[in-house]
């Protein structure tokens, strides 16, 4: 179980600041949803966690800084899953998956048996099986988004970052997707920091939300307090209705513009 400070972390692009001065600890278990209109600055946020792009300021699990830290140790600590990932087509599912084990494999070492079983549960639990033998080449963008949740997960990162994880799923994928890192995060207390364009499954499975806009945060707390319609309406320029259920559950519904005026 671990917890992740972000402080003052800052991304720039050139002289454009895409990120500035971000600060948050997410606790052991807890789940930060981050939010807000492309171009906000959720995607450089996550790769700049996951030491993918350069940034100012510093990244601490459980008090003890990333910054140095090789990058095999970074992703045994925080494993990433990216928006738009890059898959090799003549590589099968399970040796895909198997690449998160990398952190635990030395250069000239073979995976051992447990990285095998971990694998294997992996997708077991995510229903990839099937797709084991299968080459990535063979399979739609959502069989292969499955398969790079799996990989991350094998690493058994205490953080996970997840960036845009169910874009390329189906409703029943996504849900089976997002339920699987629930379950992870109550069983096994995985830290996690998500990006997410659905503002209902955000609300849905975070425990906290972050609104960005331009970099800069101008929103965060619970679900009902940061789904607003007015703010909504300020910083994605979007009519909506915000309902909630009676469990608080927090529904975001797009309202059409009045064509009769």
């Amino acid at each position: 179980m671990s917890s992740i400070e972000l402080r003052d972390l800052t991304v720039r692009y050139g002289r454009k600041e895409v990120v500035r001065e971000f600060s948050e600890t997410v606790r052991s278990g807890e789940w930060l949803g981050v939010i807000g209109p492309n171009g906000a600055g959720k995607s450089s946020l996550l790769q700049a966690v996951a030491g993918i792009v350069a940034a100012q300021g510093d990244v601490l699990v459980n008090g003890v800084s990333l910054s140095g830290r090789g990058r095999a140790r970074r992703a045994a600590l925080v494993a990433y899953v990216p928006q738009d990932p890059l898959l090799p087509d003549d590589m099968t599912g399970a040796e895909y998956v198997l690449l998160g084990r990398s952190p635990y494999i030395g250069y000239f070492a073979t995976e051992s048996r447990q990285d095998l079983e971990i694998v294997d549960a992996i997708l077991q639990r995510l229903d990839l099986d099937q797709f084991c033998s299968r080459r990535l080449g063979t399979l739609s963008g959502g069989e292969r988004q499955r398969l790079v949740i799996a990989r991350a997960l094998a690493t058994e990162a205490p953080v996970l970052l997840l960036d845009e994880p169910t874009s390329a799923l189906d409703i029943g994928h996504q849900q089976q997707a997002l339920e699987l890192v629930a379950r992870l995060r109550r069983e096994n207390g995985l830290t996690v920091i998500s990006a997410m364009h659905d503002l209902t499954l955000a609300g849905m499975y975070s425990d906290r939300l972050c609104l960005l806009h331009e970099g800069n945060v101008v929103a965060s707390g619970p679900a009902d307090q940061v789904l607003q319609a007015d703010t909504l309406a300020e910083f994605y320029g979007v009519r909506v209705t915000v309902h909630r259920e009676p469990d608080g559950t927090v529904v975001v519904i797009p309202r059409r513009e009045d064509l009769s005026s």
